[in-house]
């Protein structure tokens, strides 16, 4: 899989991300009273939530590995591809999804209590576990790790995606509100786009028609995909 493709997603997806988690990256409190300590917290908790999308990578990457040597990996990729693509007929449904936002808010609340501890490692912590929250573009990204059939591949696709989430969720540490409500309108347009880059991307790289970098050869059997570029 093409690790361009990565912070690609991440950056646009950024709009889904400030949407979802800024109200708690607004209520987070300032950990001292100048500039560079809060500075320093919003970077904590931004390094927290790549450190988990890291090792989201290396589990993820190492599947795709497995699925390498097996020779299923161009179908897994198909397949990914495919419910990505389908997804996106469900998405103005997201909204009624009451049943799944319930639980999901009452986690948000629950992290939110821990932040009341003003420390850098309190936030790193909780950036930590902010990227175990239930999210479908964590979930793509994670199929784009897979696709990359390597433990590295799929570290590094992870990491490259958290990257392009950074300058929005910083962004929003810092500037708060403002920013937040100026992108509440915008987020909905840009989503479904990188949704459908990302399915026929995968789609495209299943079906192996040696396009380098795109879509590599992947028919000399287990091991074909390993090289990802």
């Amino acid at each position: 899989m093409a690790l361009f493709t990565a912070f690609m997603l991440g950056f646009a997806g950024s709009l889904h991300c400030a949407g979802m988690c800024g109200p708690i990256v607004l209520a987070m409190p300032a950990i001292g009273r100048n500039w560079a300590t809060q500075v320093m917290g919003r970077l904590a908790y931004n390094l927290g939530r790549i450190t988990t999308y890291g090792l989201l990578g290396l589990g993820f990457g190492l599947l795709g590995h497995v699925l390498n040597l097996l020779g299923v990996q161009r179908w897994l990729s198909i397949v990914a591809g495919l419910v990505i693509l389908l997804g996106l007929f469900a998405w103005p449904l997201r909204g009624s999804l009451a049943i799944i936002a319930l639980p999901v808010g009452r986690l948000k609340a629950a992290l939110g209590s821990m932040l009341q501890r003003r420390t850098v490692g309190s936030q790193f912590l909780f950036g930590g576990l902010n990227g175990l929250l239930p999210c479908g573009l964590v979930y793509v990204a994670c199929a784009g790790a897979a696709a990359t059939g390597s433990v590295s591949g799929g570290i590094q696709y992870m990491l490259l995606f958290g990257l392009g989430t950074v300058p929005m969720m910083f962004g929003l540490g810092v500037a708060g509100r403002f920013l937040h409500a100026r992108l509440q309108g915008r987020m909905q347009r840009v989503i479904p786009v990188a949704l459908a880059v990302m399915g026929a991307l995968l789609i495209l790289r299943g079906l192996s028609l040696g396009i380098p970098y795109l879509s590599p050869d992947l028919s000399d059997g287990p091991g074909g995909g390993a090289c990802c570029h």
